[in-house]
């Protein structure tokens, strides 16, 4: 089995709200609301399958702490006080090598609930 590689280097960025993470393939950064809707807390993956909570408002959310947890994850502390999900080497490298295709999942999520980035329901005319 193959391992993940683990980034070479982490850095925050507080004011453009990003994390970045070097790879040997390239430089990735993942903004403050991608990750926090992308969170692998339970609060929102939820217990089981089908059971994840759609997170809307999180367009201004930022970082407040990146803290290592063991040597096989980071806890990352949003301004918004949400800081239960730990992000494993291997979601990080997931999350950074196909952000694309998550994002746009994200987005069409949002669309088909009605739901918006800024928080609040879109009006449907």
């Amino acid at each position: 089995m193959k391992s993940t590689p683990l980034p070479s280097d982490i850095k925050l960025h507080l004011k453009s709200r990003t994390l970045e993470l070097v790879y040997p393939d390239g430089s990735f950064e993942l903004t403050a609301e991608f990750l926090r809707v992308h969170s692998p807390s339970a609060e929102v993956r939820g217990h089981g399958i089908g059971q994840s909570v759609l997170q809307t408002g999180k367009k201004l959310v930022g970082i407040k702490q990146v803290v290592p947890a063991g040597n096989y994850a980071l806890k990352i502390v949003f301004d918004d006080g949400h800081d239960s999900g730990l992000y494993t080497w291997e979601y990080l490298y997931d999350l950074s090598h196909d952000h694309d295709r998550y994002w746009q999942e994200y987005l069409q999520r949002l669309e088909q609930a009605g739901a918006s980035r800024d928080g609040g329901m879109i009006a449907r005319g």
